[in-house]
């Protein structure tokens, strides 16, 4: 094997040499296993069918329990049958288009076995139904036993990859169990995740149904008898995840330093854009700015401006233009990650070849530089370098168009370059609809779930990977200095060169001298942001705002709306068993309603599994596939683990939810309740001013410590703003006048007296003076009366005042 790095090269040379050993096949092709399922993924020999523009298919239908539809003994062994009953069941263009196979022809179909199983078959055609003897046989079986071994270190790394990225949806769901996680962002998250793990059950469609108020199994139940839930279904695009990684290196780098990280993705032109965003960054006077401009040079303007506005500004992913009024860039050194990919190039391709490329937009330095680095890794070799067509802006589903076009009008396209995010998954798929996965030579940039997927395939041969995790952690860190010590003073710290690169990684799905297995990289990748992340801190003063701005690529959003559904549905049926439950929809024999399958036409495979938390079923996970068969039993159980993390997850954020609005509601309540005991404190215990320098404090209710320091406060602030020489305090209306309230009128003459004002207790009753003596209570030298018109005739003879009474 080529270091293992093209699976599909080998398959080929060993389908090419069991041809060459006499007599001569004419033709052959290795045909593997993928569920129930044959897919051919080596042909030689059929190349006639080309001038006719026929389309050689991949598929090459279901498979028996047993084997090959044609020849179903092969599993257990070399056997041959007719070349019309073979192609006729497993390619029957090749009858169609070069018309009868010879008479007598006969196809020797043997086992490749891997772990004591056929992992797929070997089929040769011969002009006779002959089997082989012999030292041809001998021959036969040491050539399939290296399929094997091929096929067997294949799918070793094939499963550990698989685990590492079902380790990796599994951490990621955890993660939004702390958090306000939305179901559409979770539902993204599953629906992709789901398909780089499963990568041979093709999910055509991936829902999320929320069954509100669940409980036990039962929802809310509509007055038809149907039952209602919200369903949000996923976009059959993958998302570009790409930005907000960069986003979760930032936000893990800000905790602990008071950075509040405002995360936006923006065109990078046009309403809405990048220009936009950063003006209104500029506008709210944010600490900082971190940007990855789909367009530099229109970014230019806003660089000034937050200049002027003394606003530091840190360039991430594309390096901004020459002269930049950006003081720093943290990115790729993206002509010698170019360089590692044209190396790589020449691996796959040692006698050269023509080769393409695909790239998001040519106004990003970043993919110039890439192109320009593979280009100059090719020189010197026999390679012919096609000029690279733009993918409109990350849009995978027109990459692909384009992608297919190119190929189709350019037949002898040997490798391909995808120097960005989109255009790797964007060839991949080109390739394997005209039937070239493998053929063409891939190496694509970035790692993100559809690339996961067709490098598992082994229809992209290996992928240039950026650490976007550290541009953003380090971003938000040097951003954060530059805000607190001043730009200067950080700039000088750093290299002369105002730039920062973060590195690359090379990854295959398997290992070689010079590249990081998938499943490696993944488990590195995971415990490398584990060991990033700072612990959540209280940073003093105000929180450091930071813009962080990426590209918005565009692709389908997830569609939410409501539902009624019969509880006999697929839906209805899971959530009232509590378990998973697969269906083939064209065998539908009307037991159960149908009225859920719809937007699942064409589908083979439905499934639904619930989502348990908590003891109760909130929900249901649908998916679809066009496959027959394609959910078997050993499948459901990694789904049934998904779908129990999601629901943790989406009881949390409703958990979560439900406890913010009711923190809403109480501390909507205390407020009102200080309000209220504002209120009363100021009714119960009003200052009055009836003539010059004599005041009036009625005193209602109970006089508690609280009270008491309001009280004195209230007493003190009007006796000096009124200069008064005489306070009378009426006691009329207190519920008590006991111990601990007689202390506190004391202490609130003595203030007074502090103040040069006379304290006078009035309106003490008959049963409180006796309440009083009888606990042996002292007010001290505290004038008393027995009501407040003695109290008043005292203090008028305090301040020297009298009453008229007139006629």
């Amino acid at each position: 094997m080529r270091h293992g790095v093209d699976l599909f090269a080998t398959l080929q040379q060993i389908v090419r040499q069991t041809m060459a050993i006499a007599p001569r096949a004419p033709r052959g092709g290795l045909l593997l296993c993928e569920g129930r399922r044959l897919v051919y993924r080596a042909l030689e020999g059929f190349d006639a069918l080309a001038p006719q523009g026929v389309k050689l298919p991949t598929d090459a239908g279901l498979a028996t329990e047993s084997g090959p539809r044609a020849a179903p003994e092969a599993a257990s062994g070399m056997c041959v049958v007719s070349a019309h009953d073979w192609y006729e069941a497993h390619l029957p263009l090749a009858i169609a288009a070069e018309g009868a196979v010879p008479a007598g022809a006969g196809v020797l179909v043997a086992p490749v076995v891997v772990r004591g199983a056929p992992a797929g078959y070997l089929a040769l055609e011969q002009a006779t139904l002959e089997a082989p003897q012999g030292e041809r046989r001998e021959m036969l079986e040491v050539l399939l036993d290296a399929a094997g071994a091929a096929l067997e270190r294949h799918r070793l790394y094939d499963e550990k990859a698989r685990l590492a990225q079902e380790i990796r949806l599994l951490e990621q769901v955890l993660n939004a169990v702390g958090t306000t996680v939305e179901p559409d962002h979770l539902l993204d998250t599953l629906a992709h995740g789901i398909k780089s793990v499963q990568i041979d059950q093709q999910w055509g469609s991936v829902e999320l149904w929320l069954v509100e108020d669940a409980g036990g199994g039962q929802g809310a139940v509509a007055a038809s008898g149907e039952l209602d839930a919200r369903v949000f279904r996923a976009g059959r695009s993958a998302p570009m995840t790409y930005f907000h990684t960069l986003r979760d290196g930032a936000v893990d780098a800000a905790r602990g330093l008071g950075i509040s990280v405002d995360f936006r993705l923006g065109p990078p032109a046009g309403p809405g854009g990048q220009r936009e965003i950063l003006e209104d960054g500029i506008r709210r006077g944010v600490d900082g700015i971190i940007i990855a401009p789909g367009a530099p040079e229109e970014a230019e303007e806003g660089f000034r401006r937050a200049a002027e506005a003394g606003i530091p500004v840190i360039v991430v992913d594309t390096p901004p233009v020459p002269g930049s009024r950006a003081p720093l860039y943290i990115g790729t050194d993206n002509v010698a990650a170019g360089r590692l990919a044209g190396e790589m190039m020449r691996r796959l391709l040692p006698s050269g070849g023509v080769v393409a490329s695909q790239r998001p937009t040519k106004d990003a330095i970043n993919t110039r530089e890439r192109i320009e680095g593979s280009c100059a890794a090719m020189e010197g070799a026999k390679f012919t370098v096609l000029p690279p067509h733009e993918d409109s802006d990350h849009d995978l589903e027109l990459g692909t168009e384009l992608a297919r076009a190119a190929l189709q009008r350019r037949p002898d396209i040997a490798g391909a370059f995808g120097v960005a995010a989109g255009g790797g998954p964007a060839w991949g798929h080109a390739a394997r609809e005209i039937g070239r996965g493998g053929e063409l030579k891939i190496v694509a940039f970035d790692l993100f779930s559809a690339t996961v997927a067709l490098l598992r395939r082994g229809a992209i041969h290996a992928t240039i990977v950026q650490r976007e995790y550290d541009m953003g952690y380090i971003a938000a860190e040097i951003v954060h200095r530059m805000i607190t010590r001043g730009v200067e003073p950080t700039l000088a710290e750093l290299p002369a060169s105002r730039i920062i690169h973060t590195g690359v990684d090379c990854v295959t799905l398997e290992h070689t001298p010079w590249s990081t297995t998938l499943s490696d990289h993944l488990a590195l990748d995971a415990a490398h942001r584990v060991a990033s992340r700072r612990v959540e801190g209280n940073a003093a003063g105000r929180p450091i705002e930071v813009l962080l701005i990426g590209v918005a690529a565009r692709r389908e959003p997830v569609v939410e709306e409501r539902v009624s559904f019969s509880p006999r549905s697929l839906v209805g049926r899971v959530l009232d068993a509590g378990r998973p439950l697969v269906i083939d929809p064209a065998g539908h024999d009307g037991r159960e309603d149908a009225s859920p399958l719809r937007g699942h036409a064409g589908a083979r495979t439905l499934v639904g599994v619930p989502l348990r938390a908590r003891g109760s079923v909130v929900g249901v996970l649908v998916l679809s596939s066009e496959r027959e068969d394609a959910c078997g039993s050993d499948e459901v159980p990694f789904l049934e683990r998904v779908a129990g993390t999601a629901a943790v997850a989406i009881e949390n954020a409703r958990l979560f939810s439900r406890i913010s609005e009711r923190t809403i509601e109480l501390e909507r309540s205390n407020e009102l309740q200080e309000s209220m005991l504002r209120t009363i404190h100021e009714l119960s215990s009003p200052v009055v001013p009836i003539a010059d320098g004599i005041l009036v404090m009625p005193v209602v209710g109970t006089m508690d410590a609280q009270r008491s320091s309001h009280f004195i406060a209230s007493l003190l602030k009007e006796i000096h703003e009124h200069d008064a020489q005489v306070v009378l305090i009426d006691v009329t209306g207190m519920a008590v006048v006991d111990a601990t309230a007689a202390n506190q009128l004391v202490r609130a003459a003595q203030a007074a007296a502090l103040l040069g004002a006379e304290a006078v207790l009035v309106g003490v009753t008959a049963g409180a003076a006796q309440m009083m003596v009888a606990q042996g209570l002292d007010v001290g030298a505290m004038v008393t009366h027995v009501d407040l018109a003695r109290g008043f005739r005292y203090a008028l003879a305090k301040t020297g005042g009298r009453i008229l009474y007139r006629r």
